[in-house]
Order: structure tokens, then sequence, then C-alpha cells
């Protein structure tokens, strides 16, 4: 059993797959070639906005827009203590400070409650300018973006929506991609949507954004010579070869992949319901199940539990073992696990299980009987 099994996804799209490479190779156009332009649009056009950017990772895609928005030194990003430490590593990369928010210990998602009591002791510190909110839409979920967008005008903050894990997932039929001042993806191959190595993408409706993103992607260059650089930017440009295999990805993701995944999940709360905590979808809210998520009673129960689905020859993983304030380059925040009680015990007690669109229902089965057993 595979944890997330793209060899299946492979199966099923290799013609496609293999074409669209073909193509690619007969063209010789590796770099920004036509497909890029095509899925640009395309995904531009899947997720609601004016303008889709691609870069090389989701990384990139986060400190390209901070670069743009001017975000350094003195600046505050306040952002969910629990997630990938890209959310946070990217505002230190540009010189700006990350504040860690407490999570929702339903969704494990950012609080809204613990994001504004963060705002005010960051302005009351008087150290920090806020500036920039960069919510997460974990394990698929959507952030609460209405109450994050209330908070966000109050305080006079820009959003960057970090929907890394998100891509597919709405709320109210709006999509992830689309919250926000600007918003980001990753194509990581375990994504929701993922190529065959790195790349990434940025969603704005703002044209001008849109005009200097495509600059920094590339060295900062002018929309009209390439060979007057007018900015310092990156070197961030997503592979045709990798455009071309995200295409019929993409085409499998909007047509039959994203209400697959959803069955799965479905069929996981069935059988799991009353055994442990199973994932909580806020009401009006649709996930892309980036991860499945369980949630334990204790620590000593999630490790027991994984090792027993090893022994079973089922994988599972943590996501995500260490709140971003636990980590080595933040120590020297000094900041206490007092200030992050949901995130504390989501370290100790969350459990990711195999969870992707070809998984059956026999193996779901399997999956839920390992943990039933265990638990009973």
């Amino acid at each position: 059993m595979q944890f997330r099994d793209l060899g299946a996804q492979y199966q099923r799209l290799e013609k496609e797959i293999l074409s669209g490479a073909r193509s690619v190779m007969e063209q010789s156009h590796f770099i920004l070639g036509p497909q890029v332009d095509e899925l640009e649009a395309k995904l531009a056009a899947y997720v609601g906005v004016k303008h889709c950017i691609s870069c090389a990772n989701g990384t990139d895609a986060l400190q390209l827009v901070l670069m743009a928005w001017g975000i350094g030194p003195g600046d505050a990003v306040f952002t969910s203590d629990f997630t990938f430490f890209a959310s946070a590593g990217t505002a230190s990369i540009v010189g700006a400070t990350p504040v860690f928010v407490d999570i929702d210990p339903d969704t494990f998602n950012i609080s809204p409650d613990a994001l504004e009591g963060m705002i005010q002791r960051t302005l009351n510190e008087e150290r920090l300018k806020p500036r920039v909110i960069v919510p997460v839409d974990l394990f698929g979920q959507p952030a609460e973006y209405d109450r994050i967008e209330a908070i966000a005008e109050k305080y006079g903050l820009l959003i960057l929506e970090d929907g890394a894990q998100g891509f597919g997932g709405d709320i109210g039929g709006k999509r992830v991609g689309s919250f926000g001042d600007a918003a980001t993806t990753s194509f990581f191959p375990a994504k929701p949507l993922g190529c065959y190595g790195d790349g990434g993408a940025i969603f704005t409706n703002d044209d001008d954004l849109e005009v200097l993103l495509r600059s920094l992607r590339a060295q900062g260059r002018s929309p009209e010579d390439k060979y007057d650089n007018r900015l310092i930017g990156m070197n961030s440009r997503l592979d045709t070869l990798q455009a071309a295999i995200l295409l019929p990805k993409l085409k499998a993701f909007e047509e039959y992949e994203l209400d697959a995944v959803n069955k799965v999940a479905a069929w996981y709360d069935e059988r799991l319901k009353d055994i442990v905590k199973i994932p909580v979808v806020k009401e009006g809210y649709l996930s892309s199940w980036a991860q499945y998520t369980i949630t334990l009673k204790n620590k000593a129960q999630r490790d027991g539990l994984q090792k027993h689905l090893k022994d079973c020859g089922i994988p599972s993983m943590v996501y995500y073992p260490k709140g971003l304030h636990q980590q080595t380059a933040y120590r020297d925040l000094g900041l206490s696990d007092d200030l992050y009680p949901n995130t504390v015990k989501a370290v100790d007690t969350v459990l990711s299980l195999p969870m992707h669109p070809y998984l059956s229902w026999d193996e779901v089965e399997d999956v839920s009987d390992a943990v039933s057993h265990y638990i009973k």
C-alpha cells in the first residue's frame, strides 16, 4: 500500500503524460515554452482569478510575493504555528520576522481569535510593524477567510494565502487560490496537484502585481528588454516539461480526482468516526484532502498506532512533529509552549493515513480495521 500512490495515477494518465513530454522534447522549448502559458491560463480559469504566474516551487511563490510587496526588516508576518517551514521561512529570507499563531484544534488551521490576539500583542510591543497574514490551507481545507479578511481590514494588513496543500478546496464554491490579495500553491509531487519535480504558482487579480511578479521570477528583467534588469529578482521559472506533465493531471483533477478523494474521505469517516477523532471539515467547506489526519488521545497512543500500522504494512506520517516555534531556527525568539497549546497538543497526537484518489474501498477497510484493532 502506498501513502500517496503516484504510480497508480501515472498508469491512468501514462499516454497523455508521455505525449506531452514528447511534444516538449520535439519543440525543444524547455524554459517558458507554450505549455507554460497554456497551464497558467487554465489554472487561473480553474481558480477563478485573472492571473496565474508559475514559478520553480511553492517556497519561491511565497517569497516572490513578499518581495513584490516590499516586505522586509521590521515587518511582522503572521502565520500558523502548525505548518510546513516555508510558510514562515520565506518571511525570514526577506528579512521580516514571522509571528506564529496557534491553531483551531478541530481544523488545524490558523485560529482567527489567536491571530487577532497576536496582532494586538505585536502592536503593544512596538518592535515590529504588522504587514502580512499568511493563512495556510492545511491538509486540503481552506482557512476561515471570512474572519481573517475582516481582521486584515481592521488592522490594514495584506493577506497571502498559502494554498500549497489546499488546491481544489473551496468555501461555498470560491476556490483556494482566490482568497486574499495574492495566493500561492505548490506542485510538489505529493500535493493535490503535483508535477514530477518541483513547481509552484501565484494567483492574483492585481494587474500591477502580475507584471512585477513576472519580472521578479526572471532576475528582475524588464518586460520590454530581457537584458535590462530593473530589479533584483530570482531565477524561478517552471520548466516547460513540468507544465506539460501538469496539463493532463489538471484535467484529471477537475474531471474525477477531486471527487474521488472526497469519496475516500467519506469512506474513512464512516469506518473511523466511532473509533478516533476524525478530520473536521467546516460546513460549506470542501477539502482537497492533501492529508487525512486523525487525532489520538496522547503521544503514546499515536506512536503505538503508527508502529502497529507499520507492522501491518500500512504507511502513515506525522504532519507535523514540531510547531514552528519549536524549530531550532527560531529558538532565539524564546517563544513558550504556553502561547501555542493547540499546536503543542497536535504535534503529539496527529497521524495521517494513506490518502489519494486511487485508494480502493478494500484498502480503506484494511487501514480502518488496523486502526480499530489497535484502539480497541
